[in-house]
Parts: structure tokens; C-alpha cells; sequence
């Protein structure tokens, strides 16, 4: 059997010219959601609350739960003007549903930003109606009530009622408009701003199945789909008919797709490729059989795609000159001609893949033209969107159950594992899961794209930066960069150095990039601060004094991202200047071979500095001590132990970008395929401490999961120089001979 998909039906694929692929994914579609600019649905507190008669409250989570506590913290602000006990309070994820929901995805540090009002708008409207529902009933103003844990009060009369006896009578109750509602004032608060334990931890812990992974339907099959190692090659010829035969193996077909001309670039998701469907009665024989599958497979031009040759094109840029300039303020090569000092390093990271723990999966049915879908999604919406376009059905024939994802850090952002699923389910006729081994998920991520910068920047007979030129050099077509790749005109400290130049060069890519937790900002922080660094030993200044000048040099540069706040530097200093203090920075002795380093950065609405005490030997062996971390958010930490979990593992995982993650690519294929060729830090690698404090300010609330990643890097990489003497500007780590102690 074999299936071939038309045109239409091969999403948002982009190839270019000698090889290369362009996918992005731009925020502002992410956060439309699909919804075709239809307007947002009107906060109904039906959508979002259900209360027993026995007073126990039901709160439904709306957007996707990949390990971020949101499916706590989003109920937190609701159960908070509902004015309920947290003790009373059960969780349910809500299906995906645009006609009730705004918003239902996970990426960018959004969640906070965008729900901090609206959900708190979901609870006092519930809480009005009870309030409205109680006064009906006694025949008294509705301003003479008081609410408190889930009780309306009319102190006149001294009376009181639980939620739970007024439910039916809500139940057919409108619910108000938001906008006429009054909020609780934060010295109100009983529920934000206190620790709570993620509402799964005992069943996760326990085993009990809630993983896109777990997720089984009566009468289904599972799937393994086979695809060629080099990004859009096809199906020559395979021995299928001999995997139909295997015990266990209950159908398996070739699926294919039309070539695109290699002049087309079409940003966005290219959703399904070419490949061999294996389905069977478990998971074990269908891959079992896949191992006894012999492909001969057309690799199509990208074939040819070598880190090797990138690195050597590189090393052309840097001789030949950028290809473009993205930004020129003043003369920055007159101020370097006039500089006390020049520094110039190149620096470079690698691709990484996103790994994570629960490998891409999505069960399907396909039925009398329906389309029902278990996924794990960051993005489902889309997803939907995609799949319905794929099957050639309306969106409105597509249920979506939102089920938790074993991470997301971005991978989950991107829905092709959820078109194959939805394409192999509808041609099996029967209930389909598909599930990705370990290796699929390293040779068919969306990377996190590696780079390069060569910098060059001169300092004064004081010690202030007079002049800067970057030679930013990606992966791109012309003026476009792959996603997650490029460099804007106001990434720090571009504001703040008077002559300054950016410029880029681009090369072509043949695998698929895309945005990794706090994208882009996780390589440029490593950069940018440890240049910095180089700088302030240039200049003969302290780290954390340079920093504080540098950011005097100016207040608020304009945001060039419309989901990034406007950068400002008095934030930067708050952080920079309580990091200091906290790691005692500069006013304690440590032993010789340790040293501290520092690390600022502004990503996803957040300030974060981070301190690391770290020690390296004479093997080049190092230890992470201790790490400090202070960030500034806005004025409230929604769930204090979920925001001290977030952090503390974006320092972790910071560690592990830094010292052995790479992703290599060789023929156009992936070299590495598991764990073993992309670490993971262990346990005993970790720093025993990690001291995570918040300043409170008087901004509205941000999010914490992706900001407090990037200054992780440049911290240890600066503590390195201090404790060695020697400069770090390349990673992994391991590829210049470390090694965690």
C-alpha cells in the first residue's frame, strides 16, 4: 500500500537553494493560535469552574501542562478570587476548545504574562455569582456579603452558605462581565504568593499513567514510522513486504510526499514526510520489525550538509566580511582605531537537540470522517489546524485531549509527530499510537541552531567601552535566518555602546532549527557576558562594576520582539547589584583554584544575574559549587516552590548545554543518537546548593521558566577564566577537554 500526499497537503515546508531549509515559527501566529483573527471568547467563569454540592471545587486548566507547573499556577489565580481553600480544590485539564479558551499552548514564558488577569477575572466572576446568587436568596444587597473560603456571609443576619449549597442555583446563572469586576488587592492574597505542590506529584510519582506515552484507546495499534536520515529524502525501493509478514506486524505502507522546487521557502511547520509505516499489535513489534527494514532511500541534494563544511565557510566569512549590516550607530571602527585597548575572540556553540525525556508520541482515530486526538502538544491548536488541513476535513471534526508532556522545552511547539500520527491513523482505519524511539527524536528535532560571533570591541583609558563590532554569523537564505537562529537590532548591549555594529552573514542549513527553552538567548547570553568579561579584565575593572556601568550608559531600549518588554536598566542593576551581594561577591576568600563568575541577561520579560563559585584542576576537571540566582519578574511569584523548581532546573540544565551537548551532522544525517552522544549532567555533577531569590517589583507579573537559563552559561564560563586563566569561547565544553569533576 502506498499513499501520496498532494501539494496542499505538505505544510509550511521550505527548501533552498543548495540544500538548505528555512522553518520558523512566529510568535504572534503561535499566540492566534490558528484562530483565523476570529476575536478572543469572553471570559465565562462556567468554562473554568465547577463546584460540587459538597463545596469541593473542580478548576480547569486550560493550556498544556509539559512540566512547568502551569496546570497548578493558572487554577492558583482563579481558586484566588473565587476566595476558595486550595485543600478544596481539584484539577482537570480542559480539552482544547477556541470557542471557550484564549491561548491554550505553552512556549515563550507566556502563560504568566497573559493569564495573570484574565484568570483572576474567571474567579471573581465565579465568586460574584455566589455572592449574587446568596443575596437573591436571603433578599439582601449583594454589597452587604463577604466571601471567605468558599462561605458567602451577610453579617447583619448572621448568616452564612457554602458555595456548594448555591451551586445548582449558579449553575444557571450568565456570567457577569469581567471588566465590571473589582480584584483582590495583594495584601488579600491567600493563595498567590504561597507554596503549593504540584497538584500531579503523587501521581507521577506513584507511576500512574498520564503521559502522552500512557495514553490507550480500546482496538488500537501501534506505530513506528521510518524516515530518512537527511531531511526530505524518499522512499527508492524496501523490502515491506517481508515486515507485513512478521509476527505481530498488522499493516506497514510507504507514505509519500511531492518534491518542492528548490527556490520555495515557506516558513513554518513542514508537518509530514516522506517514510514507512509499521503498525503492530505492541509497540515492541512494530519496532522489532522496523529493525528488519531495509530502505534504499533518494537522500535528495542535502545530503552533502557537514558541520565540517560549515565550520570551513565560517572561517571564509570572517575573511571575506559580513554579507549584510542589521544595525550602525556612530563609527565603530573610527572608535576602535582611538581605543586604549582592543578585544577581539570568536566565539562559537553548537546545534543541540531538545531531548527530552518522553519521546514524541500522539495517539489517533480516525473515524466517519472525525479526527479524535491525544496529544501532548505545546502548540495543539495548530496542531488541529494542521491535521484537519492534512486529512482534508474541518476543524471543527477535530477533538484534541491535551494529555501531559515529559518535557517540552520548545520541541513541543512544532506538530509533525501529531500529522503523522493523524495521516498513518486515518489510512490504518483503526486507532493509532505512534511513538518515536530515543533516536528518531535525535535525528528528526527542530535544533536549537549553532552559531558563531566574531567580536571585536576597544575600552578607553578609563575603562568604558567606546566601541563594538559583531560579525554575527548563522544559518540562513539572503536576509531571512532559519528559526530560532538570527540576531535583532536591540539584543544587549547593542542600546547601550554609541558606536556599534552589527552585521551578519548566513549559510545554508539542511536540517530543522527551531526555538529551545529562552531561544536564542541561551547561546547569546554565553557570548555576550563572557565578552564582557574579557572586556572588564582588559579594562582592569571589576566584572560586576562594569556591568553596572555599562548599563548607566542609558535607561530603556525599545523592544524588538512584540511579545519582549522594552529592556530596562535599572531592572538589570537591581539583580545584578543583589546577586552581588548575596555569592559576596568580592568580599569573600576562597580557596585557591575556586573563583566566582557572573552572568546577566534579559530574555522572555525577565531579569536575571546569576553568581557561580566554581573550581577547575589541573585536568581541567570542574566543579559548580554554588550557584546564585536573582530575578525580577514583576511584583508577584505565583507559587513560590513551583518558581524555586523552575529555576534551580534552569540552572541544571544550563549545565548540561554548556559542558557535552552537541548536535553534528554529517551526509545531511544527524550523527549523535541517544544520550550517550548528548549528555545530560548527573546528580552528583550538580552544585549541592543552588540559592534562588526574587526582587518584587512594581511591574505586572512575567514568566520564570525560560529567563533564568542564559546567565547560567556565561557564570561558570567567566568563573573558568577567574579560577584557571583560561577563556572559554566554545562549547560544548568537552570539545576543548573538561570534564565535571
Amino acid at each position: 500500500m502506498k499513499t501520496t500526499l498532494n501539494r496542499r497537503f505538505f505544510l509550511k515546508v521550505g527548501a533552498a537553494v543548495g540544500g538548505g531549509v528555512l522553518f520558523s515559527l512566529d510568535l504572534p501566529e503561535v499566540l492566534a493560535q490558528g484562530r483565523g483573527g476570529a476575536p478572543a471568547p469572553p471570559i465565562d467563569a462556567h468554562n473554568f469552574i465547577k463546584v460540587g454540592s459538597d463545596g469541593i471545587v473542580t478548576i480547569m486548566a486550560k493550556n498544556p501542562e509539559t512540566g512547568q507547573g502551569v496546570r497548578n499556577m493558572l487554577p492558583m489565580l482563579i481558586a484566588e478570587e473565587l476566595d476558595v481553600d486550595w485543600k478544596n480544590v481539584r484539577l482537570e485539564q480542559a480539552l482544547l476548545d477556541d470557542t471557550k479558551y484564549t491561548a491554550q499552548s505553552s512556549g515563550g514564558s507566556t502563560a504568566t504574562p497573559t493569564a495573570w488577569i484574565p484568570m483572576r477575572q474567571a474567579g471573581a466572576a465565579g465568586r460574584a455569582m455566589f455572592v449574587a446568587a446568596a443575596a437573591q436568596q436571603w433578599g439582601v444587597p449583594a454589597s452587604e456579603l463577604t466571601t471567605a473560603s468558599g462561605v458567602v456571609s451577610h453579617k447583619g443576619s448572621n448568616r452564612s452558605i457554602g458555595y456548594g449549597e448555591l451551586a445548582s442555583k449558579v449553575a444557571g446563572m450568565k456570567s457577569p462581565d469581567v471588566s465590571t469586576l473589582k480584584l483582590k488587592d495583594p495584601s488579600e492574597y491567600k493563595i498567590i504568593g504561597h507554596p503549593h505542590v504540584a497538584y500531579d506529584v503523587k501521581a507521577i510519582t506513584t507511576g500512574k499513567p498520564m503521559f502522552g506515552v500512557d495514553v490507550t484507546v480500546p482496538g488500537m495499534l501501534y506505530a513506528v514510522f521510518e524516515k530518512c536520515g537527511v531531511f526530505g529524502g524518499k522512499v527508492a525501493s524496501s523490502n515491506i513486504e517481508d515486515i507485513k509478514k512478521l509476527p505481530g506486524i498488522k499493516q506497514a505502507f510507504v507514505i509519500e510526499r511531492p518534491d518542492i522546487p528548490a527556490d520555495q521557502v515557506i516558513p513554518g511547520d513542514p508537518g509530514l514526510e516522506s517514510g514507512i509505516a509499521i503498525l503492530g499489535e505492541t509497540w515492541w513489534h512494530a519496532q522489532s520489525a522496523r529493525k528488519q527494514l531495509k530502505v534504499v532511500w533518494n537522500e535528495g541534494p542535502r545530503a552533502t550538509d557537514s558541520s565540517t563544511v560549515h565550520a570551513q565557510k565560517v572561517q571564509e566569512m570572517i575573511a571575506k566580511g559580513p554579507q549584510r549590516t542589521i544595525r550602525a550607530d556612530g563609527d565603530a571602527d573610527a572608535a576602535l582605531k582611538s581605543a586604549a585597548k582592543v578585544v577581539e575572540a570568536t566565539y562559537s556553540y553548537p546545534h543541540i537537540s531538545h531531548a527530552t525525556l518522553e519521546p514524541q508520541n500522539c495517539t489517533a482515530h480516525f473515524k466517519d470522517g472525525k479526527l479524535e486526538l491525544w496529544t501532548n502538544s505545546q502548540q495543539p491548536l495548530r496542531g488541529r489546524q494542521m491535521a484537519a488541513d492534512l486529512l482534508g476535513i474541518s476543524q471543527k471534526d477535530v477533538k484534541v485531549h491535551m494529555v501531559r508532556a515529559g518535557g517540552g522545552f520548545g520541541r513541543r511547539l512544532n506538530n509533525d509527530y501529531i500529522v503523522e500520527a493523524a495521516y498513518i491513523a486515518k489510512q490504518a482505519g483503526v486507532p493509532v499510537k505512534l511513538i518515536w524511539s530515543r533516536e528518531d527524536d535525535m535525528a528528526h528535532d527542530y535544533y536549537r541552531p549553532g552559531g558563531w560571533q566574531h567580536l571585536k570591541a576597544g575600552v578607553d583609558a578609563s575603562g568604558n567601552v567606546v566601541g563594538w563590532k559583531n560579525h554575527f554569523m548563522s544559518f540562513g537564505i539572503g536576509e531571512q535566518f532559519t528559526a530560532s537562529a538570527g540576531m535583532g537590532p536591540t539584543e544587549f548591549p547593542q542600546p547601550f555602546i554609541k558606536n556599534y555594529s552589527l552585521q551578519a552573514s548566513v549559510q545554508p542549513l539542511g536540517v530543522r532549527t527551531g526555538a529551545l527553552r529562552a531561544p536564542s538567548s541561551n547561546a547569546f547570553a554565553f557570548v555576550i557576558q563572557s565578552f564582557i568579561d574579557e572586556l572588564a579584565h582588559a579594562a582592569g575593572k571589576d566584572p560586576v562594576e562594569f556591568r553596572l556601568a555599562l548599563l548607566s550608559n542609558g535607561n530603556v531600549a525599545p523592544a524588538g520582539n512584540p511579545m519582549q518588554a522594552s529592556f530596562d536598566a535599572e531592572r538589570m542593576k537591581g539583580v545584578v547589584k543583589a546577586v552581588a551581594e548575596r555569592s559576596g561577591w568580592g568580599k569573600t576568600t576562597l580557596p585557591k583554584g575556586q573563583a566566582l563568575g557572573i552572568g546577566m541577561h534579559f530574555s522572555h520579560r525577565g531579569y536575571y544575574a546569576e553568581v557561580a563559585q566554581v573550581s577547575v584542576d589541573a585536568a581541567k576537571k570542574v566543579k559548580v559549587h554554588k550557584v546564585w540566582v536573582v530575578g525580577d519578574v514583576g511584583s508577584q511569584i505565583i507559587n513560590p516552590s513551583g518558581a524555586e523548581n523552575l529555576t534551580q532546573g534552569a540552572v541544571i540544565d544550563g549545565l548540561s548545554e554548556m559542558m557535552s551537548q552537541k548536535i553534528t551532522i554529517e551526509k545531511g544525517k544527524v550523527v549523535q543518537t541517544n544520550y550517550h552522544q548528548h549528555g545530560m549532567v548527573r546528580l552528583a555533577q550538580c552544585p549541592p546548593e543552588i540559592d534562588v531569590h526574587y526582587l518584587k517589583t512594581s511591574f505586572s507579573p512575567t514568566g520564570i521558566g525560560e529567563p533564568a537559563l542564559p546567565p547560567l552559561l556565561p557564570a561558570v564560563a567567566n568563573a573558568i577564566f577567574s579560577a584557571s586563566g583560561k577563556r572559554v569561547r566554545s562549547l560544548p565544553l568537552m570539545d576543548s577537554g573538561y570534564s565535571w569533576a
